[in-house]
């Protein structure tokens, strides 16, 4: 077993308050978004095995199958399947969507095929892999996830009485599902841009009022307006209103497969996503928009958000069920003086207390994690979970 230590990555959208509040420390006036465990390269976790801090991505390139397991290598690669992170998001995060394997193997060989360099800001594959996430509230948690029915779309778009939106309401109304929402997502990304910001300025100033009003639909509005207050003129903005609006309690969750367009808004969160970097923006950003590729990778589906909770076993954990191998996150919420917990060695390990005060045993003695506070249990590595508090476990699936 190994204590991590974290890098916390400093977006600006991060809330400067919530990831200090969760590790006891001072807040450093700074944006601080990200708290990553795992082994991905752009901010691996340090462990410390007796010879000084060490990148868990250098400890596992070093004994893959000890670290990992010969299952996992087998199934994924000599390195960590999955990135555990807790998110702490202040403002709206950029609207976007994540390749299927396919499609992320196919997109990754063309343009290291056509030369385009790894840091190119217009390169829409960093890697072959794709991107199934979670995300797991805990705060309320407000996001966007996934197309809305076209006519519930149309009929919010038209009580905004956007006279340059009316169209947009038009097909919505006019064509089958998947065409409707394609024509207008598309129609949206490549309208004219000084149009395009006289339309967002006015959509914004009417969801602002009607958000301020008693209906089913207010939260969603005054969501919208505070969007746009970020992003002012971004066409993102009108591609969101085509997007369900959801608050997550805390300990419920939401898988977003892929093709999925989805934004976080604000909000504390436990996140674990394959350790992929290939994300296609769809606005609500200063990044690039490729939009024939975005439009590729898209599913034109609506549904309602299938917000999950956890169902437990009858050892008392917690299970998110998702339908991917990558990653497998669990919850334990222990009692004081309730009988340990055995956690299964088949699976690299990583354990994140949300609360309290827990501590693992092993082989090699005992570790205690206080809140914020995570470890490593190498594949195969027995360990026992005790204390009192709440403590979120990400492995691969068996």
């Amino acid at each position: 077993m190994d204590r991590l230590v974290n890098t916390v990555r400093p977006y600006a959208w991060g809330s400067t308050t919530a990831i200090p509040e969760l590790l006891g420390v001072r807040p450093t006036g700074e944006p601080q978004a990200e708290m990553w465990m795992g082994a991905h390269p752009g901010a691996p976790s340090r462990v410390d095995r007796g010879t000084g801090p060490v990148a868990l991505s250098e400890v596992i390139a070093a004994d893959p199958e000890g670290e990992l397991g010969a299952d996992a290598v087998s199934l994924f690669g000599p390195r960590l399947p999955f990135l555990l992170k807790v998110l702490a998001a202040a403002s709206p995060l950029s609207l976007q969507v994540h390749p299927d394997l396919e499609q992320a193997k196919e997109g990754y060989a063309d343009e290291e095929e056509r030369g385009v360099p790894a840091d190119a800001p217009h390169r829409n594959y960093k890697d072959a892999n794709h991107k199934p996430e979670l995300i797991c509230a805990l705060t309320p948690f407000n996001g966007l996830c996934g197309f809305r029915d076209p006519n519930e779309a149309a009929e919010l778009l038209a009580a905004l009485e956007v006279d340059s939106l009316k169209p947009y309401v038009d097909i919505l109304h006019a064509h089958p599902e998947s065409h409707a929402l394609r024509e207008v997502l598309t129609a949206v990304l490549t309208a004219d841009p000084e149009a395009m910001t006289e339309t967002v300025r006015q959509a914004a100033a009417a969801a602002e009022r009607l958000g301020a009003l008693d209906g089913p639909h207010a939260p969603a509005y005054a969501a919208y307006a505070s969007i746009a207050q970020h992003y002012p003129g971004d066409p993102g903005v009108i591609a969101a209103m085509l997007l369900n609006f959801v608050t997550l309690q805390p300990g419920e969750a939401l898988y977003l497969g892929a093709g999925v367009p989805h934004a976080y808004l604000d909000g504390l969160g436990v996140e674990i996503m394959a350790n992929s970097d290939n994300v296609l923006r769809c606005g609500l950003t200063p990044k690039h928009v490729d939009v024939p590729e975005l439009l590729r990778v898209v599913r034109f589906e609506s549904a309602a958000p299938a917000v999950l909770r956890p169902e437990a076993d009858p050892s008392g954990e917690e299970l998110y069920t998702t339908p991917i191998g990558e990653f497998r996150l669990s919850r334990h919420v222990l009692a004081d003086g309730a009988a340990p917990r055995p956690l299964p060695a088949a699976g690299p390990q990583i354990l994140l207390c949300a609360s309290g005060e827990v501590s693992l045993r092993g082989a090699d003695g005992e570790l205690p994690l206080t809140r914020g506070q995570s470890a490593f249990v190498p594949a195969g590595e027995e360990a026992v979970l005790g204390g009192d508090g709440t403590v979120f476990r990400a492995t691969v699936t068996a």
